[in-house]
């Protein structure tokens, strides 16, 4: 997976994981074949394996709270345009972070808009897309509720639509790879005041939701039953129309589900932020960047497609990649789609949105961002995020 700058370090945070392994392996798999099958067993792992400690692949200069500045080293990330969030001391302090202010000899400095908590100081760091941790810093009625599944009950954030709304509009919001529930946050006040409420799940394996037995991603192909019930949850509570929002894996979960489910009656479109549309092609995308050789690629996902492949993987069933292409099986989808995706994504090509978006004309609209990277298009451009959604809200399903 890629080394390139990624939307909140989580697909950068595969990118270096695999990258370390092919750094590693690589004269061994060259030499022999158990070295090559030890590197696609890796490079498998990397992908399906849950992560919980994210790379501090960012470093801070200098900080000064009275001043409200802190001074990174210049990365993509650090000098893009926006609002983000800053993890900084191994995880154990967080501050948010504004506007570019000054970009010079290797360093920028942005503003300081507050530290939530911790002792900011130089050091190594994480630039974050969540922006809000807390939901309670929406200003926001919302409450904790819990989504029965058939691993048990998964816990779930409900901000109720406004005062004076119906109430029976829903949106469902799906977390990607390697994130939680905090990725949509940013995205609860846009629907908010479009008279939804808002629904943010977790699924198996995130930390929150109960672990399967394999306790390894499914790439969409398993996730999507937990969506399923919060599908039927959002029923249950009076919803009568459902939009579904996927955020980078989070949009394939979504894929998968309006695929599958037998519970879409009441689901009347989606939309889907920097998603993975093919694995397959996210997948060689990464492995060409890191330059992996093409056996190792294939042998890696031949080792997550196969039924032998289980002993090594771990996967309790294989995954079946061919029906993640979505640009391929664009005549199976039905729903009106909003798309957003940044050409420098750098973790997700957007080429799998443009061709779906091409392919499918007739449901899909396609929003291309430049400069934003990875699911960090509310944060690089917020008004014309939050307005491409609304216009989309109002035009399709309203």
């Amino acid at each position: 997976m890629a080394t390139t700058s990624t939307g909140s370090g989580r697909g950068r945070g595969l990118g270096r994981a695999i990258g370390v392994t092919a750094a590693i392996a690589a004269g061994l798999a060259l030499a022999t074949a158990a070295g090559a099958a030890l590197v696609m067993s890796r490079v498998a792992l990397t992908v399906i394996t849950p992560v919980r400690r994210r790379p501090q692949n960012q470093l801070i200069r200098r900080a000064d709270e009275d001043l409200g500045t802190v001074t990174l080293k210049d990365t993509p990330d650090a000098a893009m345009p926006g609002r983000f969030g800053l993890w900084f001391g191994a995880e154990t302090g967080y501050a948010k972070v504004g506007g570019l202010l000054v970009r010079a000899d290797g360093s920028v400095t942005r503003e300081l808009e507050r530290v939530e908590f911790g002792d900011l100081r130089p050091g190594r760091a994480r630039i974050s897309g969540y922006y809000y941790l807390d939901p309670e810093e929406l200003g926001l009625p919302v409450s904790s509720v819990r989504v029965q599944t058939e691993l048990g009950e998964a816990p779930a954030w409900l901000f109720p639509a406004p005062e004076g709304a119906d109430g029976d509009r829903w949106v469902i919001q799906v977390h990607g790879w390697g994130a939680t529930r905090q990725e949509a946050l940013r995205a609860v006040p846009t629907f908010h005041a479009a008279g939804y409420t808002s629904l943010l799940a977790s699924y198996r394996n995130d930390g929150d939701a109960p672990e399967s037995a394999d306790r390894r991603y499914g790439l969409g192909g398993t996730e999507w039953r937990d969506i399923d019930a919060a599908i039927r949850f959002a029923a249950d509570s009076g919803a009568r129309s459902i939009v579904l929002m996927g955020w980078s894996m989070g949009g394939a979960v979504v894929l998968q589900t309006v695929t599958r489910s037998a519970n879409l009656d009441l689901v009347t479109g989606m939309v889907l932020e920097s998603p993975v549309i093919d694995w397959v092609d996210t997948l060689q995308y990464q492995a060409n960047l890191l330059r992996l050789p093409e056996p190792i690629a294939q042998g890696a996902m031949r080792l997550m497609e196969a039924t032998w492949g289980g002993p090594i993987t771990g996967l309790g069933a294989p995954i079946d990649l061919a029906s993640m292409d979505f640009v391929a099986r664009a005549a199976d989808l039905r729903l009106p789609v909003l798309l957003l995706h940044s050409s420098d994504d750098g973790f997700v090509p957007d080429n799998g949105s443009r061709a779906l978006a091409q392919a499918r004309s007739d449901i899909v609209t396609f929003v291309p961002f430049t400069g934003a990277l990875h699911t960090k298009l509310w944060n690089y451009d917020e008004e014309k995020w939050t307005t491409a959604v609304r216009t989309w809200l109002e035009s399709q399903v309203a």
